[in-house]
C-alpha cells in the first residue's frame, strides 16, 4: 500500500472554558489508514480533557503519525519534527506510527523528540504523553460534549474507518507487514458504530481503510469484505462510503454487484505496481498483468464511469528496460483516471533491499518520469471525457472572492471540482454538471 499524502486534524473556530485544557495538535503523513489512526487519536486525547488545535496554533502537544513506506517519507517526518520544536519550543513532541514503529532508536536520537510510541502502543499513547508531562487525565466534565467538540470544524470532511490493518502476504518491497503485523479484521459492530457516529455529527462520506481490505473477516467466522459492506449500508444511513484500496484478484461478482448501490462510490484504487509478469513474480504479488486487465475490464462493464486509479513502481531491483516498457504498455492500455508513481525506494528488514542488480538512481527518475508523463495525459482524458456529465459532488471548502464564494468538491467518480455559486456548500452533495478541465480542477456547475 504505497502513499505519501499529508493531512492534519484542524482546530475548532473557537474553545468555551476548555481553552484551559491542555491543547494537542496531530499532524498525519502518509496512507489512509494512518488517517484513521489519527482520528482515534484525537477522540482519546478530547475525552481525556484535551482540547484539539491545529498544527500551526501553539500545542502543549505535537504528535506526529508518520509514515515510512518510502525513505522520502521518513526524511519528511524528521522534517516535521524539526518543524514543530521550532514552531512551539515549549511543546511536548511525540513521534508515533510507522517510522515510530520501524525504526525508534533512530527517531529517539534527535533532540526534538520526547517520546518515541509505535504502532503497538498507540491505544496507551494519552497516558503515556501524561506521564511524561507530569499530568493526570481528566475525562471531561459533566455538561461537555466530547464527542460533539469532534465535529465537522475539527476533523476531514471524509474521515477515514479503519476496518482492517496487517498484512499476511509480505511483498518483497514492502515494510507495511513488519509496522502493521498480522492480518486482523475489526469487528463489524465497532465499525458500524463509527459510521453511525460520524453519520450523527453532519459528515457525509467516511473512507473504509485498512492494509489488506479484501481479507476481511478471514478471522470472524461467517464474515467477508461483502457482507461487511452490505451490513454497513443496511445499519447506517451516511450518504457516501469510499472503499479505499483492493487488489484485482478480490473483484468477485458478489463484491462489485453491491456497487449497484449508489452510497458505494464508483472509485476504485487498485495497486499495480508493475505491468511486467516477471517483476510482478519478484515482487511477490498474486495477480498477473492480464489479470489486472481483466479485473479493470470487469468494473467498467458494471459501472458506467467508473474511476480506476492504481499504484506504479519504477525501478524494481533487476527491472530492465523491456519490463518497464511493458508497464507503460499496460498503462497505456488500461487508461486509468490517475497514477500514483514512485520510485523504488530501498527499505532496510524487506528481502528486495538484497536482491542484486538495483536500478541506478538516473535509470529510475527517467522511468518515474516517463510515467509521470503518462498519468498526466490519462488524468486530463479522464477527466475531459465526463465533460457534460451531471455526478454527485460532496463540497468541501469555500472561498469567498469577487462577490461569490468559490467551492471545490470531490464527485463520487473521485473527480476534484470547483464551482461559484452564492449559495453556502458546505458539506452538501448536490449534483453538479461536469464542464472544462484546467490545471489540475474541473469546473462544474452546482445543481
Amino acid at each position: 500500500m504505497l502513499s505519501e499524502p499529508r493531512s492534519e486534524m484542524t482546530s475548532a473556530e473557537s474553545e468555551s472554558p476548555a481553552s484551559s485544557k491542555p491543547a494537542v495538535a496531530i499532524e498525519t503523513h502518509g496512507c489512509k489508514l494512518n488517517q484513521a489512526d489519527s482520528s482515534a487519536l484525537a477522540w482519546r486525547f478530547v475525552e481525556s480533557g484535551y482540547r484539539l488545535v491545529s498544527t500551526e496554533e501553539p500545542a502543549d502537544v505535537y504528535i506526529l503519525n508518520s509514515c515510512t513506506v518510502t525513505h522520502v517519507a521518513d526524511r519528511k517526518a524528521r522534517h516535521a519534527l524539526r518543524a514543530a520544536r521550532r514552531r512551539n519550543p515549549e511543546t511536548t513532541i511525540v513521534a508515533t506510527g510507522c517510522y515510530a514503529q520501524r525504526s525508534p532508536e533512530i527517531l529517539r536520537q534527535l533532540e526534538e523528540v520526547d517520546l518515541v510510541i509505535g504502532n503497538t502502543d498507540k491505544d496507551d499513547i494519552v497516558r503515556q504523553v501524561s506521564d511524561w508531562r507530569g499530568e493526570t487525565p481528566v475525562p471531561c466534565a459533566v455538561g461537555d460534549d466530547p464527542e460533539g467538540t469532534l465535529g465537522l470544524r475539527t476533523m476531514r470532511s471524509r474521515p477515514a474507518v479503519k476496518i482492517q490493518e496487517g498484512c499476511n502476504q509480505v511483498c518483497a518491497y514492502c515494510i507495511v507487514p513488519k509496522v502493521r503485523g498480522r492480518e486482523r479484521s475489526i469487528p463489524p459492530e465497532e465499525i458500524i458504530d463509527e459510521i453511525n457516529r460520524y453519520g450523527a455529527r453532519g459528515f457525509k462520506e467516511v473512507v473504509l481503510t485498512g492494509t489488506q481490505l479484501g481479507s476481511y473477516g478471514f478471522d470472524l467466522p461467517g464474515l467477508s469484505l461483502s457482507r461487511l459492506l452490505a451490513r454497513i449500508l443496511s445499519e447506517t444511513d451516511i450518504p457516501r462510503l469510499r472503499v479505499s484500496s483492493l487488489q484485482p484478484q478480490e473483484l468477485l461478482d458478489d463484491l462489485v454487484g453491491l456497487w449497484e448501490d449508489p452510497r458505494l462510490c464508483p472509485h476504485f484504487h487498485l495497486p499495480l505496481q508493475s505491468g511486467s509478469d516477471a517483476v510482478l513474480e519478484r515482487m511477490r504479488r498474486r495477480y498477473t498483468s492480464r489479470q489486472y486487465a481483466d479485473a479493470v475490464d470487469t468494473l467498467r462493464r458494471a459501472l458506467a464511469d467508473v474511476s480506476v486509479t492504481a499504484d506504479v513502481v519504477a525501478g524494481f531491483p533487476g527491472e530492465t528496460e523491456e519490463e518497464f516498457q511493458e508497464t507503460l504498455t499496460l498503462c497505456n492500455e488500461i487508461g486509468f483516471a490517475d497514477i500514483h508513481v514512485f520510485p523504488y525506494s530501498v527499505r532496510p528488514g524487506t528481502s528486495a533491499a538484497h536482491y542484486d542488480a538495483q536500478v541506478a538512481q538516473e535509470a529510475k527518475a527517467r522511468r518515474v518520469q516517463a510515467l509521470l508523463e503518462v498519468a498526466e495525459v490519462q488524468t486530463a482524458r479522464f477527466r475531459k471525457r465526463q465533460a457534460g456529465k451531471v455526478r454527485p459532488v460532496l463540497w468541501e471548502q469555500g472561498r469567498r472572492s469577487e462577490g461569490s464564494s468559490l467551492w471545490t468538491g470531490l464527485t463520487d467518480n473521485y473527480i476534484k471540482v470547483s464551482c461559484r455559486s452564492g449559495l453556502d456548500l458546505a458539506n452538501r452533495i448536490t449534483p453538479a454538471r461536469l464542464g472544462k478541465y484546467e490545471e489540475g480542477l474541473v469546473h462544474a456547475e452546482a445543481l
